[in-house]
């Protein structure tokens, strides 16, 4: 009898414990489950704690508990953020603005002229055309010597000829080429000339919408997005009468040379890319396949292509061309601007796109007037002695543009930049751009890239993540102290000269926003093109592409082209 209530009693301690292990389970494995079917797992004070590493932070235990409902609270924002519908050209509300409260800005209207040559002919290879500047076309183009339609023909034809070998175009626009090529040639013949762009065929970097054509950005994800309105550069060009004759390629998303349907090529050497993100934009013009393109810089987009590839690009200051109607990547460091066969070219085209549209509430009204034969002597030049005196491939060519300079009568003011940590605050650009494409990164679409690597956007963008929202704020502070040196130390110049990539020249003028014009220089020992840059203050972009020009009149890179024997 009492072996037999023994073996009850063990038995019901086993269903008692068989009970408790089931109840156990359906608590946990209940809010185990609800954890990942509704993503409600709070944040610990573990959690802050990991977070504080990352962030490079120390709270103490009691500070981490304090913080726990109003991060909690801050994720509910989030989440209900997220609900809304944030398309790529919504801006945020807080504007970067390049001026200094004393910064002053000349309103004075200015004369616009270019340079025309009483005895240029059509030459007798007409293929010779392809590598005319603007200016030679447009004077050829008025006084009917050739037509529209058959200088939009011929750049036609070299697309589709050369263009798939160098990877450089993403969407033909002939029938929208031939139509504005016609009335280009009807208007000039009934007298109605529009200006130095009219009937000039040119390409856009695929990132400036164009209605009803394909806008891909370069990027997978969006390869069959089509744009149901004109940019404004777009639309400032058909205003001007230039002809349309293809979307560029460009690195995805305005990063490399890399796009979703392979790597563009520089015409001069195609084991190389054409380095980016205007990659595209830089090899057609460089082949000789476009009068002109319209590239953009955030951090090097136009230099570093026109570099590559040996042709002439401007970067105007920040805040003088509307980036409506384009891809936006830094709102606070996108710039759009021309990449050309001549600094001449240059001014013509940024005459045409610049200034207010209502639209792009960043640009400042500043006038903009282009003299060639201005007095040279009147603008002041330095040139950065330090990156001119560092070890570097292209050392031999840029002490030569030094040479070259002083023989046309110019003092060379040495100059240096201001001692400052910018690198340490180029995170800003980050922070934005992961801004710009947080739905495509929270979404998944990010793996439909081509480059994955760690300095690819998708781990740039998931990175940015972490980055504080009070460490980019701070860093914005920083770049107000960078701005007021950079404006301090050019008080005594209007332009200077440097390697294109001297010392951080290049970081630091896009962050403060100061204009640049890229020229080419020579070649380096394998044959590839080198360049300088001329930098000037504030929407002074006339000064430096005055300077510029006279070194480019005193050489012949510009003149000269890739062979395209393939």
């Amino acid at each position: 009898m009492r072996s037999h209530l023994v073996k009850n009693k063990g038995t019901a301690r086993i269903w008692i414990f068989i009970l408790i292990i089931a109840v156990a389970f359906l608590i946990f494995g209940g809010a185990f489950a609800l954890y990942y079917l509704k993503g409600a797992k709070k944040v610990t004070s573990k959690d802050i704690e990991s977070a504080e590493k990352i962030a490079g932070l120390r709270f103490s235990r009691k500070e981490r508990n304090l913080m726990l409902g109003n991060l909690r609270k801050n994720i509910r924002s989030y989440e209900e953020m997220r609900e809304v519908v944030l398309e790529n050209h919504v801006p945020p509300s807080i504007q970067f603005n390049p001026l200094l409260p004393d910064t002053i800005i000349d309103k004075e209207s200015i004369p616009f002229s270019f340079s025309t040559d009483p005895e240029l002919q059509l030459p007798e290879n007409l293929e010779d055309l392809a590598f005319y500047p603007i200016t030679a076309l447009a004077q050829l183009i008025r006084s009917c010597k050739i037509t529209s339609i058959e200088l939009t023909n011929l750049y036609l034809d070299r697309l589709k000829k050369y263009g798939p070998r160098l990877e450089c175009v993403i969407t033909l626009t002939d029938g929208l080429a031939l139509k504005q090529a016609n009335k280009a040639d009807e208007e000039i013949s009934a007298g109605r000339y529009r200006g130095p762009l009219h009937g000039i065929p040119w390409g856009a970097k695929d990132l400036l919408a164009t209605k009803g054509i394909r806008t891909t950005w370069g990027a997978m994800p969006y390869k069959d997005q089509i744009a149901d309105k004109d940019s404004t550069v777009v639309k400032r060009l058909e205003e001007a009468g230039a002809v349309l004759v293809a979307k560029l390629t460009m690195g995805a998303l305005a990063m490399g040379d890399v796009w979703y349907g392979g790597k563009t090529k520089n015409p001069w050497n195609l084991e190389q890319g054409s380095s980016g993100s205007s990659a595209g934009s830089a090899a057609a013009t460089s082949a000789g396949l476009v009068a002109f393109a319209i590239g953009t810089e955030t951090l090097g987009s136009i230099v570093s292509p026109s570099t590559r590839c040996g042709v002439t690009g401007l970067r105007p200051s920040y805040g003088r061309v509307s980036r409506y109607g384009a891809m936006a990547l830094s709102w606070s460091m996108d710039k759009i601007g021309p990449i050309c066969r001549t600094v001449e070219d240059c001014a013509l085209v940024f005459h045409a796109i610049y200034g207010p549209d209502g639209k792009d509430l960043t640009i400042v009204n500043a006038p903009f007037g282009w003299d060639p034969s201005s007095d040279l002597h009147q603008i002041r030049v330095g040139y950065l002695k330090k990156a001119f005196e560092r070890k570097s491939r292209t050392k031999e060519n840029d002490q030569a543009t030094l040479e070259t300079m002083r023989s046309l009568g110019i003092e060379l003011i040495p100059f240096e930049l201001p001692e400052f940590p910018a690198r340490a605050i180029s995170f800003i650009l980050s922070a934005e751009a992961a801004a710009a494409f947080d739905e495509m990164t929270r979404s998944g679409k990010d793996d439909l890239l081509v480059r994955q690597g760690q300095g690819a956007w998708p781990n740039t963008f998931r990175q940015a993540r972490f980055i504080p929202a009070v460490e980019y704020i701070k860093a914005n502070r920083l770049r107000t102290l960078l701005m007021q040196k950079m404006a301090e130390q050019m008080k005594e110049i209007d332009v200077f000269v440097t390697p294109s990539y001297g010392g951080n020249s290049l970081l630091i003028t896009n962050l403060t926003g100061h204009p640049t014009v890229v020229v080419p220089n020579g070649f380096d020992d394998k044959g590839n093109p080198t360049s300088i840059s001329f930098i000037g203050n504030l929407f002074e972009e006339a000064k430096a592409l005055r300077v510029a020009k006279a070194y480019q009149d005193a050489t012949d890179f510009h003149l000269k082209h890739p062979s395209l024997n393939y």
